[in-house]
């Protein structure tokens, strides 16, 4: 039941943040996603709510690979289930909002054509999402002027600095759960 409260609170959180309106969630079927509270959320804000089939993981694989990216490399594969560590990990998402979005450029797959049996993949040129949200045409002036005062404001050394910090802390966490022991001293991994 906590999971869906904070997936709940979380989702509200990041629509407000958004310089755009939210138009669709995909979810998977784990109980934190699929429950009254989103689905009525989703048709009160006329926000499209799909999921992936059962036991079909590669219907979501954009999202999963995403969520090795932006999750696993930054948070590993420890369980983080309590309040404590819900904080932590809270503070250290909305670090890493920052940093990805603002200094991590992607490339997007523009078109794919068989030829025999090679297939050949065309990407447009290496831009940041905040880059993409600028050029997009999606969002009008006032909002661009916004996401530009907040990209004036940030440093990535200094962000990154933060995130390792708060990394650090959710791994000294994860041990203690794990080891019954605080952290000896040895590299986190």
């Amino acid at each position: 039941m906590a999971g869906q409260i904070w997936v709940f609170e979380a989702l509200k959180e990041i629509s407000k943040r958004l310089p755009f309106q939210l138009k669709g969630i995909d979810s998977d079927n784990r109980t934190e996603f699929i429950n009254n509270h989103l689905y009525t959320y989703c048709n009160e804000r006329d926000i499209k709510f799909t999921r992936v089939r059962p036991y079909r993981k590669n219907d979501n694989c954009f999202v999963e690979q995403k969520n090795f990216v932006a999750v696993r490399t930054y948070c590993g594969y420890y369980r983080y289930d309590t309040k404590d560590r819900l904080d932590v990990l809270n503070d250290l998402y909305s670090q890493l909002r920052l940093y990805l979005n603002n200094f991590h450029p992607s490339m997007k797959l523009l078109s794919k054509t068989r030829s025999g049996s090679k297939i050949i993949k065309k990407y447009d040129t290496p831009k940041t999402p905040y880059k993409r949200i600028l050029n997009s045409g999606c969002i009008n002036e006032k909002q661009k002027q916004k996401l530009i005062l907040i990209y004036k404001d940030l440093n990535p050394f200094q962000l990154k600095r933060k995130i390792d910090k708060l990394q650090d802390k959710l791994f000294r966490m994860a041990y203690l759960r794990k080891h019954g022991r605080p952290f000896d001293g040895k590299k986190i991994s």
